[in-house]
């Protein structure tokens, strides 16, 4: 690549690797890319995955995960959906999942009005913070 801009799209690994330092080397290889980068695209996939192996994988406190995707956001250089990641970091915040918060905004977004699932926690935690959300058997009418 030489002299040439770099601009990015990056992948979970290489947010992992930069922020767990559990790999010295890859940690160091990945943190020189980012500094070097002038574009850092991050899709709200990668922050999916990134809250999901934290929480799930390494343990991490909600706290820890929200500040590190913060910390991400704020490096002048990322371009990502700052609004999905925002209501990920919501739902993620009241005790859900990360992703459900970024499914139900976007779903909104694409002209969805309810979010369904048969995930009766996040239903509880998306109609508790202002979201339209119902379990698929009290959409079509079909209960247990």
């Amino acid at each position: 690549m030489g002299g040439r801009e770099v601009r990015i799209t990056a992948d979970t690994n290489v947010l992992l690797r930069t922020v767990l330092q559990d790999d010295k080397e890859q940690a160091a290889v990945a943190q020189a890319m980012l500094l070097r980068a002038t574009v850092i695209a991050i899709p709200v996939p990668v922050f999916c995955e990134f809250a999901w192996v934290l929480k799930r994988g390494y343990r991490h406190k909600v706290d820890e995960i929200a500040g590190a995707i913060e910390a991400i956001c704020e490096i002048e250089a990322v371009v990502t959906d700052l609004t999905a990641v925002e209501a990920g970091l919501t739902l993620l915040r009241a005790g859900g999942d990360f992703a459900d918060g970024v499914i139900a905004h976007q779903g909104e977004a694409f002209g969805g009005n309810v979010f369904a699932s048969f995930d009766r926690n996040a239903i509880a935690l998306l109609k508790r913070n202002g979201a339209a959300a119902a379990e698929v058997t009290e959409l079509t009418g079909t209960g247990r």
